[in-house]
């Protein structure tokens, strides 16, 4: 399995998998082909369907700079090796120098001829399964921290803790931040609100509603808006991870390191459910997305609180058993309408998995590794239409003249 650095990059929204994942491709036929006088690329499946409205355009054309660009959109081709493909044709004075078939697979990774391209592409943990990875920290008597710490070495430490410094400043520019998201679709951000109303409210329960909603709130506003966040484990999942941690710390004053730590935790979860099935919406829908950040928060904050593997497992599972079957449908293609919603949602849902697991974990039926294969299973059965390219769901039924 690989490294849990390609869980969490930091960039820029409104998605890993549409820009994020586009961006890496142009640069690496920039590289490759450093004659060129000029690019043509043609978006199939959910990029070229929901590209525009996920800023792919804009990032193509960032990344090639001045060198001229021509993009086409093919939403008629079917038979694809991922439902993210792009071809990418390098020319000079009007002669194709080489031409790449690339695969945006989510969390910005790409694949070019089947190879991931990406800095830490090594095998690095020899174990695949959360089943595995218990029974090697049962006998060595070891925590999941530990165990990372074991096989990416002391720099992800480091590594870790420049992720948790961008989620702090990512969801306190959000908490400041009022306006209308860009795009067209009139969305006013509310976290500051939601902070504002959560900070007056009596009511124990709604007050800590309102709070981690409001963090998750910030930064998937921040997200949406194309500012600097942290994937966990995508883009359009970015505000569910860094809402509960950043609650944490805020109201208990969770010291750093054991954040840090839980973080890697989470990142544990994320890696497996990434190797053992997707965490990309076009693949799988959004319970890829939003579910496997659930699932990474509740293992998080279960680490968090002291408690051992198996309640750490058991509050990763129900996170993600009761987000199975979750569609994406992303209205006019954009990271708004229902993502960020969802993401608060996806937080609260964190807690009550968390909580329960420390209570129940001692007689489930359902382990992780067996809901992480359900979920994909569950996905590869969802209709096209509901797996990120806005033909069906709220994307079809919501009627709106875009700006």
């Amino acid at each position: 399995m690989k490294s849990i650095k390609e869980i969490y990059k930091i960039g820029r929204g409104p998605s890993s998998s549409h820009t994020m994942g586009p961006e890496r491709a142009c640069l690496f036929m920039k590289e490759k082909y450093k004659n060129a006088n000029c690019f043509e690329v043609t978006l199939f499946g959910s990029l070229a369907k929901t590209g525009a409205g996920h800023r792919t355009d804009y990032a193509i054309k960032q990344t090639f700079g001045e060198i001229p660009c021509l993009i086409y959109k093919d939403t008629e081709k079917t038979e694809l090796p991922h439902p993210n493909t792009m071809e990418i044709a390098a020319i000079r004075n009007g002669e194709v120098l080489g031409r790449e078939t690339v695969c945006s697979v989510g969390g910005g990774d790409i694949e070019i001829g089947g190879r991931l391209l990406t800095k830490d592409a090594g095998e690095i943990y020899p174990e695949s399964t959360f089943n595995e990875i218990a029974a090697v920290c049962a006998e060595k008597g070891i925590t999941l921290a530990d165990y990372v710490s074991v096989h990416e070495g002391a720099d992800v430490w480091k590594y870790l803790g420049e992720v948790w410094d961008q989620m702090q400043k990512t969801v306190y520019a959000g908490l400041h931040t009022e306006g209308i998201l860009p795009g067209g679709l009139g969305v006013r951000r509310r976290a500051k609100e939601l902070r504002s109303v959560g900070k007056r409210e009596r009511n124990l329960i709604k007050k800590e509603n309102y709070l981690i909603s409001a963090c998750a709130y910030a930064a998937s506003e921040e997200n949406a808006a194309g500012e600097r966040m942290v994937t966990a484990p995508t883009c359009g999942a970015s505000g569910v991870l860094p809402a509960v941690l950043y609650y944490e710390k805020e109201l208990f004053g969770v010291d750093r390191d054991e954040v840090i730590q839980a973080l890697a935790v989470a990142g544990l979860i994320g890696q497996l459910i990434k190797t053992n099935a997707s965490v990309s919406g076009a693949e799988a829908g959004c319970q890829a997305e939003v579910g496997s950040a659930c699932s990474m928060a509740a293992a998080a904050l279960t680490a968090l609180h002291k408690q051992g593997i198996l309640q750490i497992e058991c509050a990763a599972e129900i996170a993600m058993e009761h987000c199975l079957g979750l569609t994406c449908d992303p209205v006019g293609g954009l990271v708004q309408i229902p993502c960020i919603e969802r993401n608060a949602v996806a937080a609260l849902k964190a807690y009550n998995a968390s909580s329960l697991a420390e209570v129940v974990y001692d007689n489930r039926k359902i382990s992780f590794d067996l809901v992480v294969r359900t979920m994909y299973a569950t996905g590869k059965d969802l209709s096209a239409c509901y797996r990120e390219t806005a033909d069906g769901g709220l994307a079809k039924l919501y009627v709106k003249n875009f700006d």
